[in-house]
C-alpha cells in the first residue's frame, strides 16, 4: 500500500494519529506542503482547534489547494474532528468557508438539558447508511468525542454514523465517494479506534490492487 500523507498545518494532533496508523503498518509521512502530497497514495486531515484559524491556516500555506486538487485526482481523504468539519461549506463557528468538498454546514451543537456543551466523552455510534468505514454489521461501539459543533450535511445519505446527542442525532461519520470523515477521535478511541482504521487502511489497499493496470 502506498505512503499516507498527513496533513501538518500547525493544528492537529499529529503524533497520537502517526503512531495509530504506524501500529497498523502503514507508511505516514507528515505533509507540510503541496509538492510532498503528490507522493500520497491517500491523505488524512487531522484537526483540533476552531474553525476560521485552521481555515486560514490551511489557505497560507496553500494546503487548501493541494487537499482539493488531490480529491480531485481521486485520492482517498481521511479527516478527523475537525478535519471532518473543514471538509464542509462553512460552520457557525466562524466566517470563514471551508473546503467545500461535501455539500452543507457545521451548526453549533443544540443546548439539552444535562448534556454540557462541549461534548466531551465516550458514546456509542449509531449505525446509519453502511460503508467500508462503518459496514452494516458493525455493533454500537464506544468512540472518544470531543466537540462543540457538528456537520449538517444537505444530503443525510452520507452519514455512516450518528450520536446521539441528549435525543437529537449529530453526525459521527461520513463517507462520500473517496471522502471519509469521522467527527470522533478513532486514534484515542482504544481498540473500537484502531479497527476503524484498520478498515479504512484495508480498503485503501483492495482500492490500490483494484486500481493496477
Amino acid at each position: 500500500m502506498g505512503r499516507i500523507g498527513l496533513i501538518d498545518y500547525g493544528m492537529g494532533n499529529l503524533h497520537s494519529v502517526q503512531r495509530a496508523f504506524e501500529r497498523l503498518g502503514a507508511e505516514v509521512l507528515p505533509v507540510t506542503d503541496v509538492a510532498a502530497m503528490e507522493d500520497c497514495a491517500a491523505l488524512v486531515l487531522p484537526g483540533v482547534g476552531a474553525f476560521d484559524p485552521a481555515m486560514q491556516r490551511l489557505r497560507d500555506s496553500g494546503l487548501d489547494q493541494g487537499v482539493l486538487a488531490s480529491c480531485a485526482a481521486g485520492r482517498p481523504l481521511l479527516g478527523i474532528c475537525l478535519g471532518l468539519q473543514l471538509l464542509f461549506e462553512a460552520s457557525e463557528e466562524g466566517q470563514e468557508t471551508g473546503l467545500g468538498l461535501l455539500a452543507g454546514r457545521v451548526r453549533a451543537l443544540p443546548k439539552v438539558p444535562h448534556h454540557p456543551i462541549p461534548h466531551m466523552g465516550w458514546a456509542p455510534l449509531l449505525p446509519a447508511t453502511p460503508s467500508p468505514l462503518l459496514p452494516a454489521d458493525h455493533r454500537e461501539d464506544w468512540v472518544y468525542f470531543v466537540h462543540s459543533y457538528a456537520a449538517d450535511p444537505r444530503d443525510p445519505a452520507i452519514v455512516t454514523a450518528w450520536v446521539d446527542w441528549g435525543g437529537v442525532p449529530v453526525t459521527a461519520a461520513v463517507w462520500q465517494g473517496t471522502i471519509a470523515a469521522c467527527q470522533f477521535h478513532p486514534e484515542k478511541s482504544g481498540p473500537v479506534g484502531e479497527a476503524l482504521l484498520h478498515r479504512w487502511l484495508g480498503w485503501l489497499a483492495q482500492r490500490e490492487t483494484l486500481l493496477k493496470p
